[in-house]
């Protein structure tokens, strides 16, 4: 049976009939592809491709342009699943008119179906000025790496009575402003559940227990592709970056052997003509054919 496109509405109807929302990030058209026939709910085109793709220290080095060029990637592969596209560090605090602007950009060029953005209360009216112009919006609280400066680090927050007051008040703030998903990442379970029961939108869990109404992760570490660090909500659902190495080892074996290409995966030429061809390469004249070509 063929699956339903996912979208913003379905989201919400699937927190309303208790049903667990799955979410992964993932960056290009191959991985897209196969996320979207497993039937994954919603594939975020997260701005961890900084790090995961792109290899610097932290999210705040990738552009606009980069996560366009992924997001486009991801939407040539999916059918069902709903594409959320991060907005990167500063196309979206400067001020609402340019954040209004990049994120049609991820709609218009992009090819998704909404955006996410990082932070509380104070993100409010862009996400307001967002939905006004028809851009669906996912929120995103507690640990937002594009603040990692701020925080001193990939710390978990909510840990205090004040700083978990604050993330409550935080997601009633952004479900007032329309955003139809809150991704609570890096936070107690128990705050995350008292979150989660205050809301009637879905919050996504990553590193916040099993209360959420959802969980994501980073498709790359998930598999064990991206192993420069692991953080202690991350589970390894395979170790596909242990059957990477072991088939370019043997790649390299094969080759430096003459093992690889066998004949099996290599092209014939037609045994009936190939005496003819054997005999005129044998008694060819390369100069005489050189000067024949040029003529």
């Amino acid at each position: 049976m063929a699956l339903q496109k996912m979208t913003a509405q379905k989201i919400i109807e699937k927190k309303k009939k208790g049903e667990k929302i799955v979410t992964i990030t993932s960056y290009d058209y191959s991985f897209a592809k196969i996320v979207d026939e497993c039937g994954i709910d919603l594939i975020l085109v997260g701005d961890s491709l900084s790090m995961v793709i792109l290899g610097y220290k932290n999210t705040l080095a990738v552009t606009m342009e980069e996560m366009i060029h992924h997001t486009k990637a991801v939407s040539r592969g999916v059918s069902n699943a709903m594409i959320v596209a991060d907005m990167p560090f500063l196309s979206y605090k400067i001020n609402i008119h340019e954040a209004v602007r990049n994120a049609g950009r991820f709609i218009q060029e992009g090819g998704a179906e909404a955006v996410k953005v990082e932070g509380g209360t104070k993100i409010c009216p862009t996400i307001e000025a967002m939905i006004d112009a028809d851009i669906q919006v996912m929120g995103h609280i507690g640990l937002t790496p594009q603040a990692i400066y701020e925080f001193g680090g990939f710390l978990v927050q909510g840990k205090t009575i004040e700083a978990a007051k604050k993330l409550i008040l935080d997601a009633k703030s952004l479900e007032e402003s329309g955003a139809f998903s809150i991704v609570l990442e890096s936070i107690p379970w128990q705050i995350a559940k008292l979150i989660t029961k205050s809301i009637d939108i879905p919050t996504i869990g990553i590193g916040a227990g099993s209360y959420c109404d959802g969980q994501i992760l980073v498709i790359n570490d998930m598999l064990g592709l991206f192993t420069d660090f692991k953080p202690k909500f991350l589970k390894y659902f395979g170790d596909v970056g242990k059957s990477v190495r072991d088939a370019l080892f043997n790649y390299k074996i094969e080759v430096e052997k003459g093992l690889y290409p066998d004949r099996e995966h290599s092209y014939e030429f037609p045994q009936e003509t190939l005496e003819q061809i054997n005999d005129w390469f044998e008694n060819m004249d390369i100069e005489e054919e050189s000067n024949k070509r040029k003529v």
